[in-house]
Formats: C-alpha cells, sequence, structure tokens
C-alpha cells in the first residue's frame, strides 16, 4: 500500500487548500477552479503545474488571508448557503440523476459502467482535459450503486405517494390488473387515483409477484398486505378496477368478495376496454367459425418458423405492404380488429400462399361466403378499436367512457334499418365485396341477428357509470334543470348558488370536469364531494396495460431474475425524487458510520 501524503500550509502559496476524505486521505483542492485532485498530486511540483497551466501563475494574492480560508470540510460542518454544494454533494448528485435516467430510458443497470462512463471520461479527456477527466472520474456509476440509487428513489417516490394517499380528502381508487412474465411468473399491477391540492392524481402503487397460486384470495392478500404494511386503512379504497380471468380479477370472483367483505361499500368496476370479448362471445356460429379460420391460417404462418420466413419472402417478392401478421392474443385486445383488417386486405395473396403450401385451409379459406364473413367482423372490429382507442387515455372516469359506449350502441338502431335495405354504408369492407342479392340477403340476417344480440348485452354488461336523471348536474350544473331535483335535496340551494357565480362557469367552460369539482371542493365541499366520488373510479385498467408494456423492457432473457419493482416505479411514475433529501440523508448516514 502507497504512502499517504500530508498537506503542508506552504502549499497555500499555489492557491491550494486541504480537503480530508472519511478515511483521514488529504486531498489538495485548487481554490480558483475548486478542482480537487488525488493524494499523489498532493506535491508542490503537481500543484505549481496546475498552478501556472491553468492559471497563469498569476501572483500578487496574499498568503495570509489563504491560510485562513476554510477548508471543504469546514463548510460541510457549518450551514450551507442555498445553492452551495460540496464536492461530495455534486459527485452524490450526478450519480443520482445519471440512476434516474438509467431508469426513466428503462436500460440495464451495467450501462454506466460498460459503457456511458467510459465514453465520457474518453469526451472529458479529448474536450476538456485530463484534469476534467479525473474529477469525471469520482462519479460513481458501478452497477450496484446504479441499482442501490433506484432503490432510494423509489422508496422517495413510494413515500410521497403514501403521503398524498392519507392526506387525500376522499376515499381512493384502485386500478388492478394481472399479468404472466417471460418467466411464467405472475405479476399483480396497481395504480391508484387520488386528489391532492384541488386536482385529481394517477399514479403508480405496486407491482409485485404472485408466488404461489393465482386464486382471487392470493390477489386479495397481496393487496391487503401492501396497505397493512404501510399502515394505510383499508377502506381508504373507495373503488377498484379490475380486469382480467373472472375466477381472479371478475366481477363476480373470489377477490371481489374478499374486498366487499372489508369494504362492504366499496363500488367494484370491470374494464370498459373489452368489448371485443362481448363480440365474440354473441357472434352466431357462422361468424364464429370465420373468426377461428382466421386464427388457425394465423397460427399455420407464424407458429411454423419456415413457413413465416417464406411467407415474408413472398409479400416482399409481390411487393406487399404487410409482410410481418400479429399473433392472435386474447388480452391485448387491439390486436384482434388489426389482424382482420390485415387478413382482408392481404387476402388474395395469403390465398396464394395457402395454395402454394398445400395447407389444408385453403378450402374454408377462399370460400366466398367466408369471405364475406370476414369482411363483416373487419369492419365490425375496426369500429370497435375506435371505440377502445377513443376510451385509451388517462383520466378517463366511468361516466365519460359510459357516454361513448352508449353512443355507440345508439348506433345499433341505425345500422340496422340501413341493413335491412341492404345498405352496408356502415361495413366498407362488406360494401366492397358484396354483389349479389341473395348474398346480401343472407349476410343481412346474419348481421341483424348479432347486433340485437350485442345490443342487449351492452345494456346488461356495461352498466357502470350509467347516472340517474337526477344526477346529472354532476355533467353540467349551468345547464340542468333544477326540476329534475327534488325540493327536499340538501344541495339544491348550493347548486342555485354555484349557477348564480359567472366566474365559476368560466372556470367550468376552460377546465376537464373531474379538475373542475376538484377546485370547488373548498368553496362547495358538498357538490363536490358526491361528483368526485362518482368520478375517482376507473373506468379501465388502461394504465396497468401501460405498465405492462413497461416490464416488457426490463423483463428479458438477459435480466430474468431481476426484482423490477422499483425500476418500473421510477421509469413510470409522475413523481419526481427528493434529490436533495435523499442526498442529504445518505451524507448524514456516512457521517453516523464514522
Amino acid at each position: 500500500m502507497s504512502k499517504k501524503r500530508k498537506w503542508d500550509d506552504d502549499y497555500v502559496r499555489y492557491w491550494f487548500t486541504c480537503t480530508t476524505e472519511v478515511d483521514g486521505t488529504q486531498r489538495p483542492q485548487c481554490v480558483l477552479c475548486n478542482s480537487v485532485f488525488s493524494n499523489a498530486d498532493l506535491r508542490p511540483s503537481k500543484l505549481s503545474d496546475h498552478f501556472n497551466r491553468q492559471h497563469g501563475g498569476v501572483g500578487g494574492h496574499d498568503l495570509n488571508s489563504l491560510k485562513h480560508m476554510p477548508t471543504p470540510s469546514d463548510q460541510n460542518q457549518a450551514v450551507k448557503a442555498p445553492g452551495v454544494t460540496s464536492s461530495e454533494d455534486t459527485l452524490l448528485q450526478a450519480s443520482y440523476q445519471f440512476a434516474y435516467l438509467c431508469a426513466k430510458e428503462k436500460n440495464p443497470h451495467t450501462i454506466a459502467e460498460k459503457l456511458v462512463k467510459p465514453c465520457a471520461l474518453e469526451i472529458a479527456h479529448i474536450v476538456l482535459g485530463p484534469d476534467a477527466q479525473k474529477k469525471l472520474q469520482q462519479v460513481p456509476l458501478s452497477d450496484d450503486v446504479i441499482h442501490s440509487r433506484i432503490d432510494e428513489m423509489s422508496k422517495d417516490i413510494l413515500q410521497q405517494v403514501l403521503e398524498d394517499i392519507k392526506a387525500s380528502p376522499l376515499q381512493v381508487g384502485i386500478q388492478l390488473a394481472e399479468t404472466t412474465d417471460m418467466d411464467d411468473c405472475s405479476q399483480l399491477m396497481a395504480f391508484v387515483r387520488y386528489i391532492k391540492e384541488r386536482e385529481i392524481v394517477e399514479e403508480f402503487l405496486f407491482c409485485e409477484p404472485l408466488q404461489l397460486t393465482m386464486k382471487g384470495k392470493d390477489v386479495f392478500n397481496l393487496f391487503r398486505d401492501f396497505f397493512l404494511k404501510h399502515k394505510i386503512a383499508l377502506d381508504a379504497c373507495g373503488s377498484v378496477c379490475t380486469d382480467g380471468a373472472s375466477s381472479m380479477l371478475g366481477e363476480n370472483s373470489e377477490f371481489v368478495a374478499c374486498v366487499k367483505k372489508e369494504i362492504p361499500h366499496i363500488v367494484i368496476t370491470h374494464c370498459l376496454l373489452n368489448p371485443h370479448e362481448l363480440v365474440t362471445k354473441t357472434l352466431p356460429a357462422k361468424l364464429r367459425d370465420a373468426l377461428f379460420t382466421v386464427v388457425r391460417v394465423i397460427n399455420f404462418i407464424k407458429g411454423r418458423a419456415p413457413n413465416h420466413r417464406l411467407f415474408q419472402a413472398f409479400f416482399e417478392e409481390i411487393g406487399i405492404e404487410y409482410n410481418v401478421l400479429l399473433f392472435h392474443t386474447e388480452m391485448r385486445w387491439l390486436s384482434r380488429g388489426q389482424i382482420l383488417t390485415h387478413i382482408f386486405e392481404m387476402y388474395e395473396e395469403i390465398n396464394q400462399f395457402l395454395h402454394h403450401q398445400s395447407s389444408n385451409l385453403v378450402n374454408g379459406f377462399e370460400n366466398k361466403e367466408f369471405k364475406i364473413h370476414l369482411a363483416y367482423l373487419a369492419d365490425l372490429f375496426k369500429h370497435l378499436n375506435e371505440l377502445g382507442a377513443s376510451m385509451q387515455r388517462t383520466g378517463m372516469n366511468t361516466v365519460s367512457a359510459r357516454e361513448k359506449l352508449s353512443a355507440f350502441v345508439r348506433k345499433f338502431p341505425f345500422w340496422l334499418k340501413r341493413i335491412e335495405k341492404r345498405n352496408f354504408t356502415n361495413f366498407p369492407f362488406l360494401e366492397e365485396i358484396i354483389v349479389s342479392e341473395d348474398e346480401a340477403g343472407s349476410i343481412a340476417a346474419e348481421i341483424t341477428l348479432h347486433l340485437q344480440l350485442l345490443n342487449s348485452s351492452f345494456h346488461g354488461y356495461f352498466s357502470v357509470g350509467d347516472l340517474d336523471e337526477a344526477s346529472k348536474w354532476i355533467l353540467d350544473p349551468f345547464l340542468f334543470n333544477l326540476d329534475f331535483v327534488d325540493d327536499g335535496y340538501l344541495m339544491k340551494n348550493d347548486l342555485a348558488e354555484l349557477r348564480a357565480s359567472g366566474q365559476i362557469l368560466m372556470e367550468f367552460e376552460t377546465m376537464k370536469l373531474e379538475d373542475f369539482w376538484s377546485v370547488q371542493f373548498t368553496v362547495f365541499p358538498n357538490l363536490a364531494k358526491t361528483a368526485l366520488e362518482i368520478l375517482i373510479p376507473f373506468a379501465s385498467t388502461y394504465l396497468c396495460e401501460l405498465g405492462f408494456s413497461t416490464l416488457l423492457h426490463f423483463k428479458t432473457k438477459s435480466r430474468s431474475c431481476f426484482n423490477m419493482s422499483d425500476d418500473i416505479r421510477v421509469a413510470i411514475s409522475k413523481k419526481v425524487p427528493r434529490f436533495s433529501d435523499i442526498i442529504e440523508q445518505k451524507l448524514q448516514l456516512q457521517q453516523k458510520s464514522l
């Protein structure tokens, strides 16, 4: 081990002062540029060289005043002025900032040590010189350091969310969904919606694995344990929106029964983004067979690697835009509509490919009746995709989602009337291929039957968010007819007073509905509370779907054993870590350990 050099007061003639590390190592720091050098540089030749090269050997300094200048270690013991940080603070801050960006961009932790830092050191050496390179070298960016930084930031973000939940004036809304990652491990993800400072906030809550079985009871235990661990009562939850298997997270599942047992008045909603499954269940036999034929064709092409390669080569040869088919999946609901559209638009080319491969699917695929059924399904699922996309956003509440669904269902009678007259304007793919009256009559009967079944199913299945007439003042308190409100209704006076305010009218016209009622919480608390209890529940598990997409970036073959909960929180949370608090706590722990 090399001998450590000692500081000499004569070194101040080179405009240097001394800084002492936690292990007692003394290092010179330039007073003019704040550069800190290694203990090996603590000798006159090195200090004089820096003073002459970097600062021109400028004389005229007061040696006595330099001797009495406070060292960085002395400054750490004093109260820091706002905006002033020590060298150790800046190194820690740089380390945390990089770890934050690493998580936000969903990169592996090793990227700093193996790529970013070596590149930065080379750039610093070339552009800024060896002194800057030495300074940059001190920034801790190892794999373990990045991992610990992300864990600390995740804990800080979670603490902020928990503080907001506890301070929320109303019960919060929860969104829950389950998926299986590449290791066949079931992951339960949750988001929360609550009120903070006169606005509704949506935040990531947790992503935890279901260790053994995936029953509704297991989901409930994990859900309950999270709240108990963080000392939050379960009745802080006013609503839960679920999606997935009916046995686990459906409206009549064991999970819902357990939740209602603990919180009797909780509102349970089911994701409104999945009308596709309802449409499939109501399909008549021939239409269902057509859909299954499409699935078999896709599996024939994509389920076998040689067929997939030949398929791509064939389409490139004939110059077709689509050369990759999407897999049909149950959970990723948008894919089904896109599949049907692609299959219909590539119908002739796929038919040729099936002939070339001598597939036994050819007979069913090239049947004219199948093509007519395919056209109708492609049109219908395209309408459903447009409906789903309109509800696919943050801040979507059950009332707005219900309005969009109602508007969609109200189109059915108009579609039925047009179909009775053999007018297929609302189904452009179908209109394109219908050539005979017999074909039109046959498909018209099947469409009529399907739309009638679908209409009744929609009304029974998606009833959440349907307001009664007396509660529609929530949507527009200014145009609402107060005659619908009973005179004994205690808030009728508040409604009348609210309608008389021109300023509140301007706020209503310029703000989102949920934000408007959040702002009114201090002025009309009873009205705002009633409105927000309806607007806070989630209408879909859209945020969880986004979270699952993030999960795919973190859980890969090379990171299969990786616990990604903290990384996901930092990556998708809207909260920014309180870096100054984290660094201060870090420094305090280091001082206590001395």
